[in-house]
């Protein structure tokens, strides 16, 4: 048994370290090693094949220490938006780098759904006050027909159903959806949807009635 274990060790040996290196290939592309889902992003192509690089930040920690969330900043782009929705738009990035505040509506301090009520309200447009009355304030639109304007709900934590949170889109291209918000973390900043952050706990979308 002994002989026989000792000719098969080896062999054994030799298929992991085969396989590895080939998954290792598998996931190295223009040089540089890549996650699965970028992988799958890659392959399909389109507006998720290249991503603009920006500066990232790591920010929070976990209750067992570890880091919470990495967001990346990335430099403006103009969005396509045009009248009531473009004015919006460009009220809200007024405010980027204004500090959150829960319940702030005013440039001492933002809350995510107070920045989207003062930037409708800087339009003429009222709007409600916290995230989940503005979740159900106009028509329901799926992420792939996402369009700038569209508001966007999340959750505390990957796959939670409790809205928590919202932003509003202000590009939609083939570089992919960037959108503004107040972070708890950095204040009003304009981050990609795309990011697996905020892709693991994306709820829903809607198109305001205007």
């Amino acid at each position: 048994m002994r002989r026989v274990t000792t000719k098969i060790l080896p062999l054994l040996l030799l298929a992991l370290l085969w396989l590895a290196g080939c998954q290792q290939k598998l996931n190295y592309r223009d040089g540089k090693y890549r996650t699965a889902r970028e992988m799958v992003r890659l392959k399909k192509g389109g507006r998720y094949a290249a991503r603009p690089v920006g500066k990232t930040k790591t920010v929070g920690k976990t209750p067992s220490g570890g880091k919470a969330k990495t967001v990346t900043r990335r430099p403006l782009r103009d969005g396509s938006a045009t009248g009531a929705l473009a004015s919006v738009i460009e009220t809200a990035r007024s405010y980027q780098g204004t500090p959150y505040r829960y319940g702030g509506t005013t440039r001492l301090g933002l809350d995510c759904s107070g920045l989207l009520q003062l930037s409708f309200g800087e339009a003429g447009i009222s709007i409600p006050r916290s995230s989940n009355e503005q979740a159900v304030w106009g028509s329901p639109v799926r992420s792939s027909e996402l369009k700038p304007g569209d508001l966007v709900f999340f959750g505390a934590s990957p796959g939670s159903r409790t809205i928590t949170h919202v932003g509003l889109v202000t590009v939609v291209d083939e570089e992919g959806v960037d959108f503004i918000h107040a972070s708890t973390s950095l204040g009003v900043i304009e981050n990609s949807l795309e990011s697996d952050y905020y892709l693991s706990r994306f709820i829903r979308a809607v198109r305001p009635q205007l």
